[in-house]
């Protein structure tokens, strides 16, 4: 995993949340019961967030 300040993991976490919350597709396997955000960590987690920080 790439290293992110706290301030940056916070809006890729947030924006990426949001996106699950509207009906985006997750990339990772997820159990049904998990909100937004877990979800949004666990692909942060797992390296497959499809969000590019410049």
């Amino acid at each position: 995993m790439t290293e992110y300040t706290r301030y940056e993991q916070a809006r890729i976490l947030g924006a990426r949340s949001l996106q699950i919350a509207m009906g985006a597709p997750s990339f990772v396997d997820t159990e049904g019961d998990e909100s937004p955000i877990d979800i949004a960590k666990q692909e942060m987690e797992a390296d497959k967030l499809p969000i590019t920080v410049k």
